[in-house]
Formats: C-alpha cells, structure tokens, sequence
C-alpha cells in the first residue's frame, strides 16, 4: 500500500490541509474523510498544501470535485498552493485552473480567502 498522510493546522478562518506522499484509489477515502469532517464541524475555506505530495490520480482528484461545490454554497472555497510541476500537470491537463485556484506557496492562497 502507498504511503499517504494528511496533516491539518489552522490559521483561522483558514483550515490548512497539508498532502504528503500518493493520493490515489486506495488512499483517497482518507482524504474523503476528512472534508466529511470539516463540513460536518462548519470549515469551509480550505488552503491545500500539495509540497509533499509525489503523486495524485483520478481518484484523488474526484474528492476535491465532490466537496467543492459544498464549500462553495458556504461561502467557503478549495485552494491549491505549493504543487509540484509533475503534480500540476495533472491537475492542468484536467482543465482545473479553469475551476479553482492555485497559488505558488501557502501563505498566498491563505491571504487570497482574507482579502
């Protein structure tokens, strides 16, 4: 089994979701998880640090597209920060800088939510 960890901090109003290591069909209910577990405890705008992360496959990709929607109607959003090249294009090859937005490092797309 791939490794896969999740790690969450806070900078309020901010959740920060940090990836690390291979988010695919085996490991994407963990991160099903835990948007279960922010939703149901009102986290809304959600930062996704991807630095860590070595690979993501479609299945990985469907969790962030069945929670943003939810997220959105709560005034909340999905943002990406810190992808790796190899990571990105997936992501871009997909068309999804046309449905979120991606920032080069944390910090940014945390100020992006409290501007």
């Amino acid at each position: 089994m791939a490794d896969f960890s999740v790690t969450i901090r806070e900078a309020e109003p901010v959740t920060i979701v940090e990836l690390q290591g291979y988010l695919d069909a085996h490991t994407a209910a963990d991160l099903e998880n835990v948007f279960t577990e922010f939703i149901e405890n009102n986290k809304f705008q959600i930062v996704v640090n991807f630095k860590n992360l070595i690979y993501i496959s479609s299945a990985g990709l469907g969790v962030f597209m069945a929670y943003v929607e939810t997220m959105r109607e709560h005034n909340g959003d999905i943002k990406f920060a810190a992808m790796t090249k190899s990571v990105f294009g997936i992501f871009d090859l997909l068309g999804f800088p046309l449905l979120y937005e991606f920032f080069d490092d944390e910090s940014a797309a945390i100020k992006k939510f409290i501007a």
